[in-house]
Formats: structure tokens, C-alpha cells, sequence
């Protein structure tokens, strides 16, 4: 039984250092073949080095390089094409309604600023003008309704040498008062005017943007072909005519 105990751990022995030996050469071959292949690339003639630089150098420089992004470059692509653009009809209504003019800017419909601008600035031109003559011709009026002597600013209205007399004062007192009149709806006509020309500026800008992203097509024709018309029983006498035979006319735009 000992012997037999013996030859047991004599084999186990064995196969341990056999195992160990294996496990030791195994780690020292991979790091020969490690130098080796360290040495071998250390000692690899220029020639050959040079060589594999200039298979390099002569690949397709597309797949190997990103093209360089210049200031030049960044300013072509950031510059748009106006002659594609297409303005957006929201945007030009707000911008129509918030500033006079705004809206033929942003179409860049700038031939049109000087018919949208001259129509506010006379339109402001004549509002104050028939303001300030109506509040004139109101204060002459009053002036002459009265019976003050000291007020009597309707004589910077009359003609050199002329006088307002008990035989013509009731003639001035109805010129006056139609002046005033006059002066009074002249300035509210100037005020609904500019209203309007405001209205059309907004209008103006928001169907020109409309406009300008409809598609209209080149191909104007109209087609004739023969055709069956239906006619309501109601509008017949009788139920033979209900149906007529014409031309069928198609108009494509």
C-alpha cells in the first residue's frame, strides 16, 4: 500500500514539472519571437523604409486628407442665392405690419419704397397742412361769432384794404364757417388716406410673397373635344331632354 502511495505522488510529480517546463518554454518562445520581430523591423534597410514612405505619399490624397476649410470657403457657402430665394408670406405680413415698408424689404421689392414712403410723407404733409387751417379758420370763425372787439384774428384772412362792415359781416361769417368746414374733412380725408395707403403696404407685401412661391405654368392651351351635358328635370318638360349633346372646352393655365 505505501509503495503504491508512493509511485502515485512520484507520477504526480512528474507531470507537474513536465507541465511547468512546458509553461516556461512556452513564455520564453513568445518573447524571442517578440525580439525577433523587434530586431528584424530595427534592422530593416532605409531602401525599403523609403520605399513604403513614397506608396504613402503617392495614394489618393482625397481619402487620405479632409479639405481645408478656408474663409473664402465659409463665405461662398454662407452667400445665398437670391435668385432662388423665396420669401416666406407670414413673415412678410408681420414685418409689413409692424414697420411701413418692412414687407417690400423683405421681398426685396425695393423699387416699391418710394411709392409706400411718398405716399406716408404726403399723406402726413396734408394732414398737418388742413389741421393747421381748420384750427386758423375755427379761431376766425369764433372770432367773428362774438361780439369782442379785441378779438379779431379773421383780419389776417382778408384781402389788403378790405374791412369786415355790419353790411358784410354776415357774408365773411358763412365764408368762414365752409372754410372750416373745408379744412376740418380735407384733414379727416387725409387721415383715412394714409390709413389706406398703410392697408396697401400690407396687402401689397404679403401677396407679393404669396406670388412668388405660386407655380404658374408656361403651358397655355385649351383642349376641344365632344361632350355630353346634363340637364336638371326640373328645367325640361319632358324626360327626353334631359341630356344634350356639345363641345366640351378645357383651358389648362
Amino acid at each position: 500500500m505505501i509503495e503504491r502511495l508512493k509511485g502515485e505522488w512520484s507520477n504526480i510529480g512528474c507531470r507537474w514539472l513536465v507541465t511547468s517546463v512546458m509553461f516556461v518554454a512556452g513564455i520564453l518562445g513568445v518573447t524571442a519571437q517578440t525580439e525577433e520581430v523587434d530586431t528584424t523591423f530595427a534592422v530593416t534597410p532605409d531602401s525599403v523604409l523609403l520605399n513604403y514612405l513614397d506608396t504613402l505619399a503617392k495614394q489618393d490624397t482625397k481619402t487620405l486628407q479632409t479639405p481645408r476649410m478656408t474663409a473664402d470657403t465659409l463665405v461662398r457657402r454662407a452667400k445665398r442665392d437670391w435668385s432662388t430665394w423665396q420669401p416666406n408670406p407670414q413673415r412678410a405680413l408681420w414685418l409689413a405690419l409692424v414697420i411701413p415698408g418692412g414687407g417690400q424689404i423683405y421681398n426685396r421689392k425695393f423699387w416699391k419704397l418710394p411709392l409706400v414712403y411718398g405716399g406716408f410723407v404726403g399723406c402726413v404733409y396734408a394732414l398737418t397742412w388742413n389741421n393747421m387751417m381748420y384750427k386758423d379758420y375755427a379761431q376766425a370763425y369764433l372770432d367773428i361769432m362774438d361780439d369782442d372787439p379785441g378779438t379779431a384774428s379773421y383780419n389776417k384772412f382778408l384781402h389788403l384794404g378790405r374791412q369786415i362792415t355790419p353790411e358784410n359781416e354776415a357774408r365773411y361769417k358763412t365764408l368762414f364757417k365752409k372754410r372750416k368746414d373745408r379744412y376740418r374733412r380735407y384733414r379727416d380725408m387725409s387721415f383715412f388716406v394714409m390709413v389706406g395707403v398703410y392697408a396697401l403696404s400690407v396687402i401689397d407685401a404679403y401677396v407679393d410673397a404669396e406670388l412668388s412661391v405660386f407655380d404658374i405654368s408656361k403651358d397655355l392651351s385649351m383642349r376641344v373635344s365632344p361632350g355630353v351635358i346634363s340637364t336638371p328635370r326640373a328645367m325640361t318638360a319632358s324626360p327626353l331632354q334631359t341630356s344634350s349633346v356639345g363641345l366640351n372646352c378645357q383651358i389648362n393655365f
